[in-house]
């Protein structure tokens, strides 16, 4: 261990600095001697907030900047969602740890506590999601749907201002930030799928740096871990990213892994799904394989006309 602190690098929103806090606990539990700091760092994504995530690309907008401050030293760690990482680390970095995932689901939050089937065509949904608006607009093709952006907070509030009459979230960011109250419901993954690694949080750190990699592995969970990778996996054989319509939940259960997989046409014209099945520690290979049973059932059509006309 060193004598000088270890510096975190984070995003400055309120969810970030919550995650990023979180880190910076369990780490100081498993090493009390030593000490752990915060450095703060403004990412792309947090400087565009009038323009949909669809229309500014998705390639690091949310980590770039901290990829950049972990390059030049200025951090020796960054904590992301890792909902918002590329499936392909940059050259020089790595993934540290995942920690235990939290809340998964997609949350619906409902001005006045109606139901997603019981909107009408006089009734907004908001979401920055194309996935989500993809969802939506299966399940009830009447309601319009609308961006937002910004963070959790403003999103409410833009809410409670009339801007829409619900939103769908994720709700390990709601639970996190103890607003558990404005969950209307929290949609099963079969019903509503939720994005790759949604509700875990990862640490990357420079590659070959063995005294912080030992230090981060401290909150690593494996489980967690095997999940993300066939979500990942699926994502990155894929080449999507987390502003196309595409989701994937997986489960563990005595050693066997379950992945759910789904492509859509952001107008919800058209859905892809999948189930693929296998030992835990294979992953990688798992996501790949339902990846390429989506392909053949048409998805790379659905994703070519998605980058054609929203990206």
């Amino acid at each position: 261990m060193t004598n000088s602190s270890i510096r975190i690098g984070t995003r400055g929103s309120q969810l970030a600095l919550y995650q990023a806090n979180l880190v910076k606990v369990k780490l100081e539990q498993a090493f009390p001697q030593q000490a752990f700091e915060l450095v703060i760092i403004s990412t792309k994504g947090d400087k565009i907030l009038d323009v949909a995530l669809s229309k500014i690309g998705d390639k690091g907008l949310f980590t770039k900047e901290l990829e950049v401050a972990l390059f030049k030293g200025e951090v020796d760690m960054a904590v992301h969602s890792l909902k918002d990482m590329p499936t392909v680390f940059p050259e020089g970095a790595q993934l540290g740890a995942i920690i235990n995932r939290a809340e998964y689901k997609d949350a619906w939050v409902s001005r006045d506590g109606l139901k997603l089937e019981e909107m009408t065509k006089d009734h907004k949904v908001a979401t920055s999601s194309l996935r989500r608006k993809a969802q939506v607009h299966r399940i009830n093709p009447d309601v319009q749907v609308v961006d937002i952006r910004g963070n959790v907070n403003t999103r409410l509030q833009k809410m409670g201002d009339g801007y829409c009459d619900a939103m769908v979230m994720a709700g390990a960011g709601l639970i996190r930030l103890g607003l558990e109250e404005y969950i209307t419901e929290l949609f099963d993954a079969d019903y509503f799928v939720s994005a790759c690694g949604q509700g875990a949080i990862a640490i990357e750190i420079r590659e070959n740096d063995e005294s912080i990699d030992k230090v981060v592995k401290a909150l690593h969970c494996e489980d967690t871990y095997q999940q993300i990778t066939a979500e990942r996996s699926f994502l990155n054989e894929l080449e999507g990213g987390c502003q196309i319509p595409i989701g994937a939940h997986a489960t563990i259960t005595n050693g066997q892994l379950r992945l759910l997989g789904l492509v859509a046409m952001p107008d919800g014209s058209k859905e892809l799904r999948g189930i693929e099945q296998g030992e835990a520690r294979d992953a990688e290979d798992i996501g790949r394989k339902l990846a390429k049973q989506l392909v053949v059932q048409g998805g790379n059509e659905i994703l070519d006309h998605v980058r054609k006309f929203n990206l």
